[in-house]
């Protein structure tokens, strides 16, 4: 029976396949593959292999991925597994310390210079003494004027430098009219009353200023007492300069005339601090051993409650006297508080100064409105057209 299978040619073997198959099929692999298989079942074993290579590299990526991974997490040296709470705290930031040196110029000159400031004004501090305080004591009545006077030394008063007190002396009972005054003044004040009855004394003044100096003894106030009658004209100088004075001082006055044709001054003569004679021009007066106005001289509270201090040789009050004649209870005054000139010191050096006047004023015909409020509305002189 006769064969049917092709005999491959020569001719055929030596020519080049497509899809490469030429070089496979001429090496001797490929011809011990021709060998045992036959050519379909070798072409299909070659595409099963190429289609296979990639998972083969894909293989070996992974396995040499996971080496490395086992080699990077593998300890190779010694950990310190003790964690501690310090191992979380924030860290220092303080600069670090430097030691300064004493033998620096530059910081022993600054700590020498500024301990010598703080030397100076302690030195400077100790050496300043409180100011004096100043009981300034007005006799003051309802009148036409009160108003305006009050409030014109009240003002003064007000640019006085700390301490004051001032003690405000009315007749018989308070009148609220005062009170507001001397609330709006902006002052330290005390209001007093006199309960004494001063209609048969030409001075109303007298019972009132011994009204502040019972005061000024019951409560033990320390200063430098000045009877600043209302109606007076006083310098801010004045009341600066009375903290000067250490026992009793004394100053010239510019008094106006009642007939206000002349001004004439009353007071001290001094060569420098010291009181050698005096001002006068009415004879009447002459007969007096001070001539000094009301309003002329301030002396020490403490005489008034503390005489041993003073060496007085009696300890009756010190009060003013209404059984002398009018003109002489200053005088009079003045010498329960000091023996003579020796005693006194002139304000300001020289007494060349005048720094307040007393004015004689007559407002007793001037009407006084209650409550400084008018009832009846005042007749129109003008009308308006």
């Amino acid at each position: 029976m006769p064969s049917i299978r092709r005999t491959l040619s020569p001719a055929f073997h030596g020519r080049s396949t497509q899809n490469g198959a030429a070089g496979f099929s001429s090496s001797p692999s490929n011809k011990l593959l021709h060998k045992h298989f036959p050519s379909s079942a070798s072409s299909t074993l070659l595409n099963l292999v190429y289609r296979r290579g990639w998972r083969r590299s894909f293989c070996r990526c992974l396995f040499f991925f996971l080496i490395g991974l086992l080699f990077g997490i593998t300890p190779f040296g010694q950990m310190d597994t003790d964690i501690r709470p310090k191992d979380f705290a924030s860290p220092d930031l303080r600069p670090p310390h430097v030691h300064l040196q004493s033998d620096d110029p530059i910081f022993s000159y600054v700590a020498l210079g500024v301990n010598t400031q703080l030397e100076q004004h302690n030195e400077v501090t100790d050496s300043i003494e409180p100011l004096k305080q100043l009981i300034v004591v007005t006799p003051t009545y309802n009148r036409g004027f009160q108003v305006y006077f009050l409030n014109r030394l009240g003002q003064v008063l007000r640019l006085v430098k700390p301490p004051l007190v001032w003690i405000v002396v009315e007749e018989k009972t308070v009148s609220l009219e005062t009170a507001q005054i001397l609330r709006k003044t902006g002052v330290m004040y005390r209001h007093v009353v006199s309960t004494r009855n001063s209609s048969d004394v030409k001075d109303r003044g007298v019972h009132q200023r011994n009204a502040a100096l019972e005061h000024i003894e019951r409560h033990k106030l320390d200063g430098i007492v000045f009877f600043a009658d209302d109606d007076n004209v006083y310098t801010l100088e004045l009341f600066e300069s009375l903290r000067t004075t250490s026992r009793f001082g004394t100053w010239p006055v510019a008094m106006l005339e009642q007939s206000k044709n002349k001004a004439i001054v009353e007071g001290p003569v001094c060569n420098a601090s010291r009181v050698i004679g005096w001002h006068t021009n009415e004879k009447s007066k002459r007969l007096r051993r001070f001539h000094v106005d009301m309003s002329g001289f301030a002396f020490s509270s403490t005489i008034l409650w503390d005489p041993k201090r003073w060496g007085r040789p009696f300890s009756n009050p010190i009060r003013q006297l209404d059984t002398v004649k009018e003109g002489f209870q200053e005088t009079t005054f003045i010498e329960q508080v000091v023996e003579d000139e020796s005693q006194m010191e002139g304000i300001p050096p020289g007494c060349s100064k005048v720094m307040n006047w007393h004015l004689h004023l007559d407002t007793g015909n001037v009407v006084y409105p209650k409550g400084w409020l008018l009832e009846k509305n005042l007749e129109v002189i003008l009308p308006i057209k």
